[in-house]
């Protein structure tokens, strides 16, 4: 199974160039389930929509309560930013989660549910964009134990860890994704960790449900000339079958 997770930077710089650039990228990577932050949805049009259309995947969208803060930067009032899912399979359910932060830095950031129906087990897969600023950690911390109720309210019901994929904005050893893994600390739901895919991808492929196989960097330089964003993609390749074994995230 190909996991991708990638921030499409919503409406900034040639964003009609980005645009063909982002699905020339998807296109050729051929992923069975993609995580995507920062997508634009203005005037009918949908991005998640227009490339799931011409990649023949399903999709799933949440735009920020928010966006107005974000139009603001641009001067497109009325374009809303949220976050997308595309799936080979069939989305059989959906939740969104309004992450907590100070009301005077609510830029609307969002975790999104999708549940999705892949043949040999149903997949609980989320994305989620967190809090930008630097300085934030702590606001992080809170929006990640957030995070982890709201994966721990979803994760029943199916053979298949759940997988987690995210602009977490945040360094490998901080204190918001220590805490948010559970493996160098107590994990905040107990029970429950979560495994970074760049550090556990194992290419000698072992067989258990889940495991990251192999892992890399996509979109990472121009396509004919354009950046399709300012943020790299992520691509995780997932067992997907064997024994099941303890939740994952990408």
């Amino acid at each position: 199974m190909r996991i991708v997770t990638w921030n499409l930077w919503w409406r900034f710089g040639p964003w009609a160039e980005r645009q063909k650039a982002i699905l020339a990228v998807l296109r050729e990577l051929r992923p069975d389930v993609v995580g995507l932050q920062e997508v634009w949805a203005t005037d009918g049009e949908n991005l998640a929509e227009w490339i799931a259309g011409e990649l023949g995947l399903h999709w799933a969208w949440a735009a920020s309560p928010a966006s107005e803060r974000w139009q603001r930067r641009i001067g497109e009032p009325g374009t809303e930013i949220g976050n997308a899912v595309l799936s080979r399979w069939p989305v059989v359910e959906t939740e969104v989660l309004r992450l907590p932060v100070p009301p005077e830095l609510d830029d609307g950031r969002l975790a999104l549910y999708a549940r999705l129906a892949a043949p040999a087990h149903p997949v609980p897969f989320f994305t989620v964009h967190l809090t930008s600023q630097l300085h934030l950690s702590a606001v992080r911390v809170q929006q990640v134990a957030a995070l982890a109720e709201f994966v721990a309210a979803h994760r029943a019901g199916t053979g298949f860890p759940p997988v987690v994929t995210s602009d977490f904005n945040a360094w490998p050893d901080s204190d918001e994704i220590r805490r948010f893994c559970g493996t160098r600390t107590a994990p905040l739901v107990p029970g429950q960790v979560f495994f970074d895919a760049w550090e556990y991808a194992d290419p000698a492929g072992p067989d258990g449900i889940g495991t990251v196989l192999a892992v890399r960097r996509a979109g990472a330089g121009p396509v004919d000339g354009v950046w399709p964003s300012d943020h790299a993609a992520v691509v995780a390749d997932l067992a997907a079958g064997g024994a099941a074994g303890s939740p994952s995230g990408g």
